[in-house]
């Protein structure tokens, strides 16, 4: 990405200017030169393709026919925010360490975004200045070159990687969400985007005249707000999250007839698992997940206890690693989307049975077994005037859109888990003061010993044992102002004025769409899997429900335990007995069983 950088011979990595700034020591591995032995590899995955001068080879918006790689000739990139203006790439370029004439792309380099793994749109403009020829990669030729050539696979995800961060640092080339920076609408939208790992901007009407004269054309209702435009173009006004999903290309828009051999429902900790194992040992991996990928993990500020990352990785950056680890060995994800019911009766003959899922937009999929990771949903507990207020004051996770919103305010936390600590404990570094009530007597049964610890060394969070919530009160306009609690040994009563309240007093088990299978649960409605079935006529496998063809991993499985490291080894063991599985049915889809 700047003039000066040339393939030379057969150098294996050419000189490159040194920049400065955030990501400046990694900006070689973020626009990485190949040599001549590295593009000769690529030459088999892909074709050569001619531009002239002036033709745009990516368009924002406009779906990408590949990667790139340049042979000779030079382009230009464009970004453009999703209003159409040219983006000042001065910011971006502080942050990668570059300089102006970083943005031409010369011969050797990749041009390529991580969205590619999964056929999203591009993020920006590029444009030849010069007659160019480039080798053009497809997505699933990508995908077979990052699995086949292990070493220069893994310099092209990680620069891959490291570009959509700069991305999402500086919001170039994504979404602008236009709206009052206060507004619970905002947030949640913002919550929605960030929780996807997409590059997005906020930009306030009051302060942005193109923003304002976008409202007054598109929105000039107040149930209209917030609006969101997207690369490419298209505007939308105050959309539900799935409509969103769709626009950005989050939902899959084609689904094979054909079954595929696993779906997993859920994109958890456990799901995801389940999807990097099973694809890159073969089989054809679905994943439908209602909301966004990570789950109640991937809402988690900061995780110290998960092995390998002594000094803590925040929930989003490991699942976010996930999920692009499992396209990268070609499982498919369609996010925003919800199952309503699974059928286990209309083709459950024959020499291949399959299972099919119904979703919530009409759809139907067939799989030879179908994995739960459905995990479990934030419990609302039985406050008055609670709900009225979700949104607008009360929160179920702590994500970096929330800590804005309270930064120098009060706020107060319900529940005495390890995520309620975590939450504590970041959310200590943006509140004035953080009051934590707690049912029981003590964190000492229900917390890891690190969070406590870190909680008694911090200076602004209190914990107030045996108390319980009992009434919240604030206005439509205003949303939260007050929050009262009931101390329960001696029954008095305080109240506060506290804008934010953040709850976690657990989880309840999404398993209801499988209430037509009669998949067995226990009294709390987990899944029952495994001995804890009881009498099937088979002994079955740890993860089997007793319902042919259908598992349960992580958080939704009776017995598990939960925490994310738990939840990843169910969903990675669980594929081993999927092998099991298809091999006894003697399915076509019966592979032979590969380790990592």
């Amino acid at each position: 990405m700047a003039s000066e950088k040339k393939p030379e011979g057969n150098l294996d990595h050419p000189p490159q200017p040194t920049p400065s700034g955030p990501l400046a020591s990694r900006f070689d591995q973020m626009f990485p030169v190949l040599s001549v032995a590295e593009i000769d590899r690529v030459r088999r995955f892909g074709d050569v393709r001619r531009f002239r001068a002036g033709e745009l080879l990516c368009r924002t918006g406009k779906p990408i026919p590949g990667m790139y790689v340049i042979l000779s000739g030079r382009v230009k990139t464009v970004g453009r925010d999703a209003l159409g203006r040219s983006m000042s790439p001065d910011k971006f370029l502080q942050q990668i360490g570059g300089t102006p004439d970083d943005l031409e792309v010369v011969p050797g380099e990749v041009l390529a975004e991580l969205g590619q793994l999964s056929g999203n749109p591009s993020p920006i403009d590029v444009q030849a200045i010069s007659d160019v020829e480039a080798i053009v990669v497809p997505p699933e030729q990508l995908r077979a070159l990052l699995i086949a050539e292990a070493e220069l696979g893994e310099r092209i995800l990680r620069a891959l990687i490291l570009r959509r961060v700069a991305m999402i640092e500086t919001g170039f080339g994504g979404a602008v969400l236009i709206g009052t920076l206060r507004s619970p609408k905002v947030a949640k939208l913002s919550d929605f985007l960030g929780r996807n790992g997409l590059p997005f901007r906020v930009i306030d009407p009051d302060e942005d005249a193109e923003a304002a004269s976008l409202v007054a054309r598109y929105a000039p209702k107040p149930d209209d707000l917030p609006i969101i435009v997207i690369p490419g173009g298209a505007v939308l006004k105050n959309p539900p999250k799935q409509e969103l999903a769709r626009a950005l290309g989050l939902v899959a828009r084609t689904l094979r007839s054909d079954p595929y051999d696993v779906a997993i429902v859920g994109a958890g900790p456990a799901g995801l698992a389940t999807a990097v194992y099973g694809a890159s040992e073969g089989l054809s991996i679905l994943v439908l997940e209602a909301l966004t990928f990570g789950g109640q993990a991937g809402a988690s500020a900061r995780i110290e206890n998960y092995l390998g990352f002594p000094v803590g990785v925040s929930g989003q950056a490991l699942m976010a690693r996930a999920f692009t680890q499992a396209q990268k060995f070609g499982a498919v994800f369609s996010l925003s989307t919800e199952v309503k019911q699974l059928d286990c009766t209309s083709e459950n003959s024959g020499p291949d049975p399959v299972l099919i899922l119904h979703l919530a937009d009409g759809r139907q999929v067939r799989a030879r077994a179908v994995v739960v990771a459905t995990g479990a949903r934030y419990r609302r507990p039985e406050i008055p005037n609670l709900a009225q207020f979700e949104g607008r004051g009360v929160s179920y996770w702590a994500s970096p859109v929330e800590a804005r919103l309270c930064r120098d305010e009060d706020v107060a936390l319900l529940g005495g888990g390890n995520s309620a600590g975590q939450a504590a404990v970041f959310l200590s570094s943006h509140a004035r003061q953080v009051r934590m009530l707690v049912r029981g007597p003590s964190l000492s049964n229900t917390m890891s010993r690190y969070l406590i610890d870190r909680i008694g060394a911090s200076s602004n969070i209190a914990v107030l044992c045996e108390v319980e919530i009992v009434q919240v009160f604030g206005t439509p306009d205003q949303g939260l102002q007050r929050v009262r609690w009931r101390h329960r040994r001696s029954g008095v009563e305080e109240e506060h004025a506290i804008p934010h309240l953040f709850v976690f007093t657990g989880a309840d088990p999404v398993a209801s769409w499988l209430d037509s299978c009669g998949v067995p649960l226990d009294e709390k409605g987990f899944i029952r899997t495994g001995a804890d079935v009881g009498s099937t006529g088979r002994v079955l496998l740890a993860m089997e429900t007793g319902v042919e063809g259908i598992f349960a991993v992580g958080d939704v499985r009776s017995g598990s335990v939960k925490r994310v490291g738990a939840a990843i080894g169910e969903g990675a063991a669980v594929v081993a007995q999927l092998h099991s599985f298809m091999a006894r049915r003697g399915s076509a889809a019966a592979t032979p069983q590969r380790g990592a």
